[in-house]
């Protein structure tokens, strides 16, 4: 990468630096852009993401050229989607003359939800973020990250109880390195499925004695959370390794119960 001037000014960032430490990640963070996402049933939907764009820097190199990271953004405008994150990683890696590149996007997700007695419609958002990398050999991993909100009712709390349990919302976080592609919608059900109950973003009153129920019928501990939906993600081969976190916002303590379970498939 030579020094480039354009009429007349030096490009500082293409000089030589002579300390011999190369730089895994530099870039750019926290710059938002306007995304569209195709989902489960086929619509669109538009929502901002917040980005992080980082190469890997050459020890010879003084520095990158991070204009190049929002030049890119601005030239795909609005065409950025699940589909091309791909594409956008690689040619960030081209045009910023790099061997590793890696994009985050984060992004929150709406998903229209029925309520279970009633049926009135609501949505509710999930946090997303997509992980992107592009390695030396120029292979590319791409792994999802969710943060779905569920109900944990305490099994402890309801056997020693003459009159209910105490319940809590829990924000169970699940990341997923996937060897094809797997809906945003199909990852929020596997992890609703094993909660006490699933959150909704309306409720009548015959709807909120269901969840109530529910959940009172289905009392989870921090840990088996985390152990079933990881049994879930064992069973389903489109998911190479995961992490699966749960933390509860407990009712009755002034701290959290907390829960991970980290696995790579493919090593055993």
């Amino acid at each position: 990468m030579n020094t480039v001037k354009a009429e007349g000014i030096a490009d500082v960032q293409s000089s030589v630096d002579t300390r011999h430490l190369p730089i895994n990640k530099v870039g750019i963070k926290a710059i938002r852009h306007p995304v569209k996402l195709r989902d489960r049933n086929g619509g669109v939907q538009h929502t901002v993401a917040t980005f992080n764009m980082y190469v890997e820097l050459p020890h010879n190199f003084k520095g990158t050229h991070m204009s190049r990271f929002v030049e890119i953004l601005n030239e795909h405008d609005t065409e950025i989607s699940v589909e091309s994150f791909e594409s956008i990683l690689r040619e960030m890696v081209q045009r910023l003359e790099a061997d590793v590149g890696h994009v985050e996007m984060h992004f929150p997700y709406f998903i229209n939800k029925s309520a279970p007695i009633s049926g009135v419609k609501s949505l509710l958002d999930y946090e997303v973020c997509f992980l992107g990398e592009v390695r030396k050999d120029g292979s590319y991993k791409q792994t999802m990250k969710i943060v779905v909100p569920v109900t944990s009712l305490c099994p402890c709390s309801k056997k020693i109880s003459d009159r209910g349990a105490h319940n809590q919302r829990s924000h169970v976080t699940v990341t997923a390195t996937t060897n094809q592609m797997i809906w945003i919608e199909e990852l929020v059900r596997m992890v609703e499925d094993q909660a006490s109950c699933e959150l909704y973003g309306l409720l009548k009153r015959p709807d909120e004695k269901y969840v109530t129920e529910r959940a009172y019928d289905n009392p989870k501990f921090v840990e088996d959370m985390v152990r079933d939906v990881a049994a879930v993600f064992n069973a389903d081969a489109r998911i190479d390794a995961y992490v699966v976190e749960s933390e509860n916002f407990e009712s009755i303590h002034n701290h959290s119960a907390y829960a991970l379970i980290e696995r790579d498939k493919k090593s055993g």
